[in-house]
């Protein structure tokens, strides 16, 4: 049982150590917790948490073909989530803060939920960024590990967006309507960016 909580807590470590570097996916959520409340930046990290899930599903057990196939396609991956950066970074950029604060809808929340999985699902260096990791730490030698490696890689990430849409979402009474149309600016600008970067790479 110890083994195993401590292999929980290395996988949870390991689960925020790969969501907290703020690429496409935070400013995204930062974005959408100023613009649509803490729900909607806690569920748009969700859908990263989820991705991250499902890679760290695919080095913990260890599935070498599906890796490979990933990694054999990363082109063409970073292709189609760049277009898709492209056009979420354009969309924000030309968005226009409403007069109200925006009420986040139930689907409105699934499709943040999707458009982030989408988002980091097409990253074909999240799969070896845990392989590298997994590997370096040793995590996969312990017998019957996989299932709490995948739930303690969630929770962390989970966590970590948790606490990011919390805190930017304190911010987000004290904004002006001219302070939301920069940041709509800024963080589509951000964004255009790293797609461009993505094709270009």
């Amino acid at each position: 049982m110890t083994d195993q909580l401590s292999l929980f807590l290395r996988a949870f470590i390991i689960g925020i150590s790969i969501a907290a570097p703020v690429g496409p996916i935070g400013v995204l959520c930062i974005r959408r917790t100023l613009a649509n409340g803490k729900a909607a930046g806690f569920v748009s990290g969700l859908g990263a948490a989820s991705a991250d899930m499902v890679y760290g599903a695919i080095a913990a057990f260890g599935l070498s073909a599906i890796t490979n196939l990933l990694v054999e396609n990363a082109i063409w991956l970073r292709i189609i989530g760049g277009i898709f950066l492209l056009y979420l970074g354009i969309k924000t950029f030309l968005e226009k803060p409403s007069d109200k604060a925006a009420q986040a809808v139930q689907g409105n929340l699934l499709s943040m939920y999707t458009s982030t999985f989408f988002l980091t699902i097409t990253n074909p260096m999240t799969i070896i960024s845990f392989a590298a990791i997994f590997a370096g730490t040793m995590l996969g030698q312990a017998t019957g590990s996989p299932l709490v490696m995948v739930a303690g890689v969630f929770t962390g990430s989970a966590v970590w967006w948790l606490g990011l849409s919390f805190g930017v979402g304190i911010l987000r009474e004290r904004l002006t309507q001219t302070h939301m149309t920069w940041i709509n600016r800024v963080s589509g600008a951000i964004i255009i960016v790293f797609g461009l970067f993505a094709l270009l790479n």
